[in-house]
């Protein structure tokens, strides 16, 4: 169910863009300049840009009901992973089937693959920077964010932490109305909440990052043609090993840079999670410990 959803996922992000596109087509409301760009064609689009926004609701309410009907037979109690907490949406309430849950499950998990995969981009725009060199694929990466793209470094870097600190406290009423959450002890700790939410989001960068710097060290040995996204996968990865550059990490003809950077990049992005886990289990009676429990953010 868990595959499912995700394939479900990827559809719906993939519409989006879609819908996206035919937004941003430059030659939509292109003013002609010749004689011949003034023919059109006969034949209207099949899907204009509303249908594609419907396509993705009713995508969410389908997969609701799904979720309803098949969910309780197979025992599966869906699960949101924020990192800094997993929240369960309970599809059986009382004897009875909840469909509400099944519907806020089915829109949080959309978006929250959309704020990961928009995240994703914007971090590409961040490394790459205005750089022009980086082809067609930067190009359409820093048109997806318009203005956005031009900020300093400094705000885009902390535009995640921001919109997911302002989506877990613009969805937390209804969290706690519906039972999911327990509601925060004080404002101070509503506010911890949405800080470690928004912050978790920069962890999910352990699934970009190595892709990129291990593509890089395959297409460094292998050679896999003259293509726009291999030429943005050596820039990205290039500019993501600058810093090591000024250390000789190459012996003969192997350049081991971008296999250092990519073990230094899972350690950093999986030891932070890992860090209370190994805390409570290893050293229960820990300062450290006992520091911890004392900043608990959501009672268990």
């Amino acid at each position: 169910m868990d595959l499912i959803d995700f394939i479900l996922n990827v559809a719906a992000v993939l519409l989006w863009l879609n819908w996206r596109s035919m937004r941003l087509d430059p030659l939509a409301d292109a003013t002609p300049a010749t004689l011949a760009g003034t023919i059109r064609r006969v034949e209207q689009p099949r899907l204009r840009r509303w249908h594609q926004l419907l396509i993705i609701v009713g995508l969410i309410f389908l997969r609701a009901a799904f979720y309803v009907q098949i969910g309780p037979t197979l025992g599966w109690t869906p699960r949101l992973d924020l990192v800094a907490v997993s929240l369960p949406f309970p599809l059986v309430l009382r004897g009875q089937t909840f469909f509400l849950s099944a519907l806020l499950y089915s829109t949080l998990s959309f978006l929250r693959v959309l704020l990961v995969f928009y995240f994703w981009l914007l971090t590409l725009v961040v490394i790459n920077g205005q750089n022009a060199s980086a082809g067609p694929i930067h190009r359409w990466t820093v048109l997806q964010f318009g203005p956005v793209a031009r900020w300093p470094i400094w705000v885009q870097t902390l535009l995640p932490l921001l919109t997911g600190a302002a989506a877990w406290l613009a969805g937390y009423p209804l969290l706690v109305r519906i039972g999911i959450i327990d509601p925060a002890q004080s404002p101070g700790n509503l506010a911890g909440q949405a800080l470690v939410v928004g912050a978790a989001i920069y962890l999910s960068l352990k699934y970009l990052l190595p892709v990129v710097l291990l593509l890089h060290l395959i297409s460094s040995y292998v050679f896999l043609g003259n293509n726009p996204f291999w030429e943005f996968v050596g820039t990205t990865a290039r500019r993501i090993v600058a810093p090591l550059n000024r250390v000789s990490l190459r012996v003969g003809r192997v350049d081991f840079t971008p296999l250092i950077a990519l073990t230094t990049l899972l350690l950093m992005l999986n030891a932070i999670p890992i860090t209370r886990w190994v805390c409570r289990e290893y050293f229960p009676k820990s300062t450290l410990q006992r520091e911890l429990n004392r900043w608990v953010l959501w009672p268990r």
